[in-house]
């Protein structure tokens, strides 16, 4: 007798490397010429960031940029100076295999920082970034997916994979000029910068991608008021509009786009009356594009034949799943300050995440995110100094969700969108944020499925009788299959006889078991 099996291959992501890297930072400066002495030290800030990223056969290759900012005020007045360098560092992990099809994830941190005066002209800095890498390959599963003759019975289960993935990174410049109010004082320097990408909005058509979208730049500039030195905050918004070549992309694919601030420079220049009224933004975004298409396959989980002996080895089988994202919100606080310690004046108050962990509820149907968010104001002290504290404050937040997330892989990508703060009668600084978390929830996309059948037609079952049905009694939630493969039936036939509404038993009782050959 004929026996006939049909195969299907299922690619899946295999996970090729994962760890984390180190990298020391350190600077030695002499200030140049026309920079005042060193007074007093307010802040330093290292920013890491990757420039770039490849694979190679078994290596992945990557660019670490460290911007470097160190603030300070000279003895002569209360004026803040700003001491920006940048250094770059090329680094390379070895995977130990040659990876097919990669995708790579790369979360760049500050671990910690230590700078000092060595003297009035000399700053030294020493400091450790690190950089969470993980690293993703295409694996091809072969797997049953249909089987003919022998009085083979099959147990199927649809699942989704993804048939066709397609990646694409595009670098913008985005130029753009912005000149202050009449109410804000002239620039002296800019001091610090913040660029936060917002949601990228995104349509297919017939191999392009047009994205549109923007990112708010934060700045904190030194100035002067009333005769003293200050500092002003002044935000902006920065369009964008690209299309993005794509050729194998349409519109069965599900894509994202991940917008990336690869660096952004805000230079001071002078306007109509001389002073520096004018900011020269220059900001380059990595427009990080990847789209998957989804297709359905019946694979077999398990089977028998109703006459002959059969065999089977079964795999457990991955499949990439496309991850469900969603848009949560909370709000935090903390105090700042209180008595004497609150600050004379308030300029600026901002909040940076970081350390982001998440983990699923025991119950399943919520998740927990926990991490550090670092307070950060610039104010003028009681003794009329400019002052910049960071304070840390740990927070945990549950987040229920619609779905049950046992057994699924989650992330989520914290933002802060607005940070507000006030003093309240008692004399207590307090600072409050409404953060967003963009959950990304991945299934987990395993099934064990059989890799490999035979039948062994040289001899037939034995039956401990001869008769044509069978009496059996059966228990709640029993497995209808489980009882026809024990009888060498056909499930079919045992719900058809029965008039059995589904594939587990409602309730317990009698059942007729029909034999088929």
């Amino acid at each position: 007798m004929d026996f006939k099996i049909n195969r299907e291959t299922v690619p899946a992501a295999e996970c090729i490397y994962e760890g984390i890297q180190e990298q020391t930072v350190e600077l030695d400066y002499i200030l140049p010429d026309y920079y005042p002495d060193i007074f007093r030290l307010i802040r330093c800030r290292v920013t890491p960031v990757i420039t770039d990223c490849s694979v190679s056969g078994d290596k992945l290759n990557y660019e670490l940029r460290c911007d470097i900012r160190i603030l300070y005020c000279g003895e002569e007045d209360s004026v803040i100076r700003c001491v920006s360098q940048s250094q770059s560092f090329s680094r390379s992990v070895d995977l130990g295999s040659f990876c097919g099809s990669p995708e790579f994830t790369l979360i760049p941190k500050t671990d910690h920082v230590n700078y000092r005066a060595v003297n009035k002209r000399r700053l030294d800095m020493r400091g450790a970034v690190s950089v969470k890498i993980k690293v993703t390959g295409e694996k091809e599963q072969e797997v049953i997916s249909d089987a003919f003759g022998m009085n083979i019975q099959l147990r199927k289960t649809p699942v989704r994979f993804a048939s066709g993935r397609v990646t694409a990174d595009k670098a913008i410049q985005i130029s753009d000029e912005t000149e202050l109010s009449q109410a804000q004082p002239a620039v002296l320097s800019v001091i610090g910068v913040r660029c936060i990408p917002g949601e990228c909005e995104k349509k297919v058509i017939s191999g392009k991608l047009l994205a549109k979208g923007d990112v708010d730049v934060e700045l904190l500039y030194a100035c002067e008021r009333d005769g003293e030195g200050a500092v002003e905050p002044m935000s902006f918004t920065l369009p964008y509009s690209q299309i993005i070549d794509i050729d194998e992309m349409d519109e069965g694919f599900e894509c994202s786009i991940v917008p990336e601030v690869i660096s952004c420079e805000v230079v001071p220049a002078p306007g109509k009356t001389g002073e520096n009224r004018v900011l020269k933004c220059e900001t380059e975004i990595m427009l990080r594009c990847r789209g998957v298409r989804t297709s359905t396959v019946m694979l077999v989980t398990d089977a028998y034949s109703t006459v002959y002996p059969c065999t089977s080895e079964t795999s457990e089988i991955r499949t990439e799943q496309i991850p469900v994202i969603y848009d949560e919100s909370f709000r935090s606080s903390v105090k700042m300050a209180d008595g004497d310690s609150v600050p004379q004046t308030v300029y600026a108050m901002w909040c940076t995440p970081k350390n982001i962990n998440t983990r699923i509820s025991e119950d399943g149907t919520g998740l927990t995110v926990t991490g550090m968010l670092t307070w950060s104001m610039a104010a003028k002290d009681s003794s009329g100094m400019i002052v910049m504290p960071d304070k840390d404050e740990a927070f945990e937040e549950l987040i229920p969700l619609e779905e049950d997330l046992s057994g699924s892989s989650v992330s989520a990508d914290i933002t802060v969108r607005e940070v507000s703060y006030n003093i309240s009668p008692e004399g207590v600084l307090t600072a409050k944020a409404d953060i967003g978390a963009r959950i990304s929830v991945t299934g987990s996309g395993t099934v064990r499925a059989l890799t490999e059948l035979s039948v062994d037609d040289s001899v037939k079952k034995e039956r401990d009788g001869d008769y044509s049905i069978k009496l059996y009694f059966g228990v709640e939630n029993e497995d209808v299959w489980d009882i026809a493969k024990r009888y060498s039936t056909s499930a079919a036939a045992v719900m058809e006889e029965n008039e059995l509404p589904g594939e587990k038993l409602e309730s317990g009782g009698m059942l007729l078991i029909p034999i088929v050959t």
